[in-house]
């Protein structure tokens, strides 16, 4: 399914792409493009990457600190 996007994209950056790209084209293009740079992404360490994104997480972050806190506070 396709969905629509809006993006906002340097002005020269734009003139190029509609200069070098066919209107009718250009999702294809685009889409193209993103899809090579998100595998090159995941490729790049997609585990540390998963770790970076969980640390964004705030609400889980604090949720992991208690969790982790309410641990040390036990006697074993």
């Amino acid at each position: 399914m396709d969905r629509k996007l809006t993006l906002l994209i340097d002005e020269k950056v734009c003139k190029e792409l509609r200069f070098l790209i066919p209107r009718r084209k250009m999702s294809k293009f685009v889409e193209e493009t993103l899809r090579k740079r998100i595998e090159q992404l995941r490729k790049e360490d997609p585990v540390e990457k998963g770790f970076q994104l969980m640390g964004r997480d705030r609400i889980r972050e604090k949720e992991a600190a208690e969790w982790s806190e309410a641990g040390l506070n036990e006697d074993i």
